[in-house]
């Protein structure tokens, strides 16, 4: 299926969220540390409620050993500066999905790095910064999963 990755996450109640995301869709949840949080923190565990033995998540000490790891693939990253609308690209089972952390978004040196496939971005209104991190992530999710026609995980 598809994976999430979230590139140095801040805010431990979107990493929650995420994770019931990864449970509900069988996409697997992939974050890069450093963390702003710890993983037993309770807002973690809140916002994932009962989920957290039903998603698939994989913690990396950074971008290189995350991409490794997930290798070959497709690496989209969203960002509001993506030229690509999300609708618009064509996903395939065991694409990446990475977003940056809650305050800032992805780094240039993230953005700059040759093996991002596309950026691409979520369409706002004019003078709006960005979306919450677990919102975007599940409207992307959803889009890659129904264009496989909501196909279940082998």
């Amino acid at each position: 299926m598809f994976r999430i990755l979230f590139h140095e996450p801040r805010i431990a109640g979107n990493t929650g969220a995420a994770i019931r995301l990864a449970a509900v869709t069988g996409a697997e949840l992939h974050l890069v540390e450093p963390l702003g949080f710890d993983l037993s923190e309770s807002k973690l565990k809140r916002a994932g409620l009962d989920y957290h033995d039903l998603a698939v998540m994989t913690v990396h000490a950074d971008l290189d050993a995350a991409l490794a790891a997930l290798a070959p693939c497709r690496v989209f990253a969203f960002t509001a500066k993506g030229d690509e609308v999300y609708t618009d690209v064509h996903y395939e089972p065991g694409d990446v999905l990475m977003f940056g952390a809650e305050p800032t978004g992805l780094p240039q040196e993230v953005l700059d790095d040759p093996r991002l496939t596309a950026l691409v971005r979520l369409p706002m209104l004019p003078g709006r910064r960005s979306m919450n991190l677990a919102n975007t992530a599940s409207v992307a999710v959803y889009e890659a999963w129904r264009q496989q026609g909501f196909a279940l995980p082998e």
